[in-house]
């Protein structure tokens, strides 16, 4: 058992929910709140400018991260305005020429209630289902197209299970139907290799906080060649090629773009170090807990995702059994409501199922020594929520 900053016991296991800011970030970030304070949009003195040599040095660390031009990086306050403005945008940019959009029934809240408010506004929808192991089929994709299709959006990595969706065949198919692309990418970008020019992706959202940034900041890469062509969400002074008005936020452009460029130099290392780490959790689960199963693919995963069912045990029981660790039952965006995922129920669990299943996500600064104390308390907890009655309810 570790003690955190704020002098509360615990293994944080919730990364993909939040991860904390790289002490590297956060050195990099200290200068520019107080010593280098200036408006990157005042540039007609020494401070504005200072200022503004910084952001744009982040927008080409970032786009180095994807394979992208420094141009076509757009910041915002994070991955839910942007998936905003990417959904939002081209649908009604384009809305002369079509008046369709797929996505999956997977997808975050915040592309869902996008897709949803496009449908008051007239707009057709199609919510495409998964397979079991949580990845859509690419036959089913393609057979819902038709000529008036704008848009497919596809998480890139699912925030609860974790699964990664063949973006680079999904791009083939959109692009030879001069459909544009969009991926949530919040959990994906930092931890697996993403070139949105292999891939054919036309827009791209991140969110610093689930890469070791801060939080308050994101970006929405849009594609200048084929261009890719959106309605700003609201009106201002025309910052960010006009597509995000406001002051951007120096400092936390910054940590992003220090984040983006540690990333990119480690991730690769990283990824394989995770992954050793969770394989260790979940065979050290599989030795303790009968009946435990693995939710979604495991071949195509994020390194750090584990999302678990133990039959017969609430996943919230469990959670308050265990107050030395931090886990969730899913979604950040979603933890606090009553009913079981959606995401769950869309791979076929039965609802007692999906309210038996919780997430542990390992991270950056996890440790082995973290994960044996966690399985153990893990295990233990189930041995006893199984003994009572009231385990399941």
């Amino acid at each position: 058992m570790t003690e955190r900053a704020n002098d509360t016991p615990g293994v944080y296991l919730d990364y993909q929910a939040t991860t904390p800011v790289d002490p590297r970030v956060l050195d990099a970030m200290l200068p520019w709140f107080s010593e280098r304070f200036g408006n990157p949009h005042s540039v007609q003195h020494a401070y504005g400018r200072q200022a503004e040599a910084a952001v744009e040095r982040a927008r080409e660390q970032i786009a180095a991260l994807l394979g992208a031009e420094a141009r076509e990086i757009v910041f915002t306050s994070g991955a839910t305005e942007a998936n905003n403005l990417a959904v939002k945008g081209t649908a009604r940019f384009y809305k002369e020429r079509g008046d369709h959009i797929v996505t999956l029934a997977t997808e975050h809240k915040c592309v869902l209630e996008s897709c949803a408010r496009l449908e008051r506004e007239g707009f057709r929808v199609t919510r495409l289902p998964v397979e079991a192991d949580g990845l859509v089929s690419l036959s089913r994709l393609e057979a819902s197209l038709d000529d008036k299709t704008l848009l497919v959006s596809v998480m890139a990595a699912n925030n609860e299970i974790g699964v990664l969706q063949p973006l680079a065949e999904i791009g083939k198919i959109t692009r030879a139907r001069g459909i544009a692309l969009h991926t949530d990418a919040a959990q994906a970008v930092g931890k697996i290799s993403l070139d949105v020019g292999a891939t054919n992706i036309d827009l791209l959202s991140i969110s610093g906080h689930k890469l070791y940034a801060p939080k308050g900041i994101g970006v929405l890469y849009v594609r200048r060649r084929p261009r890719a062509r959106l309605e700003p969400l609201f009106d201002g002074g025309a910052q960010e090629r006009g597509l995000r008005s406001g002051t951007v936020p120096t400092p936390l452009v910054v940590g992003l773009g220090e984040a983006c460029a540690i990333a990119r130099a480690e991730m690769a290392a990283e990824s394989v170090r995770i992954k050793s780490l969770r394989d260790r959790l979940l065979t050290r689960l599989e030795v303790r807990v009968p009946g435990l199963r693995v939710n979604g693919s495991m071949t195509g995963r994020l390194s750090g995702n584990l999302n678990l069912t133990i039959p017969g045990v609430a996943a919230i029981a469990l959670i308050e059994a265990t107050p030395e660790l931090a886990f969730s039952t899913g979604s950040a965006c979603s933890s606090a409501e009553v009913e079981p995922s959606y995401v769950l129920r869309a791979l076929g669990l039965s609802e007692a199922d999906a309210r038996a299943s919780f997430r542990l996500c390992v991270g950056r600064f996890s440790t082995e020594s973290e994960l044996d104390f966690a399985a153990e308390r893990l295990a233990s907890a189930a041995e006893r929520l199984r003994a009572s009655p009231a385990a399941a309810e």
